[in-house]
């Protein structure tokens, strides 16, 4: 199965739910099963943003320790990758999702706190994560950069 490492917060994040879309400076062909790899670094700045800090409490995780590292936390579909788009020079504006099949999504926020979950830049890419199965354990696994293969 194809994996990749995100660090925490975000990959707990995805495995609650929470986020749907990983933002990446690079697009990818993978479509299916994909496992989210929470790497051994933690950002704690993100971790005490208000959005990031009141969601994971919501979902129990009341302390950065709880967060775990160097593990596979959950498996899900990478379903689309979506280059975003903003208007040159405004990323205050709205967010556009193109796809290379021509489709476009006007993202308004469909999950509210999605937007600060990510980095919504202009000409990066997104990736729509769905079926999100948060594993009951996390599995312990040495990550890698890029997309890798990790064998459950």
């Amino acid at each position: 199965m194809k994996a990749i490492t995100i660090i925490q917060p975000w990959a707990t994040l995805i495995a609650i739910g929470a986020k749907r879309f990983e933002t990446r400076s690079w697009a990818t062909t993978h479509r299916g099963p994909i496992a989210i790899h929470a790497g051994k670094k933690i950002d704690r700045d993100a971790y005490m943003s208000e959005q990031i800090y009141s969601t994971l409490q919501k979902h129990g995780i009341m302390f950065i320790d709880d967060l775990p590292t160097g593990a596979v936390v959950a498996v899900c579909t990478l379903s689309e990758c979506w280059r975003i788009r903003r208007t040159e020079g405004d990323n205050e504006g709205p967010v556009w999702l193109d796809n290379a099949g021509g489709q476009t999504l006007g993202w308004g926020g469909v999950y509210p706190l999605e937007y600060h979950f990510g980095d919504y830049t202009h000409g990066r890419f997104a990736w729509e994560l769905k079926e999100i199965k948060r594993l009951p354990e996390p599995l312990s696994a040495k990550g890698q950069q890029g997309l890798w293969n990790w064998q459950p």
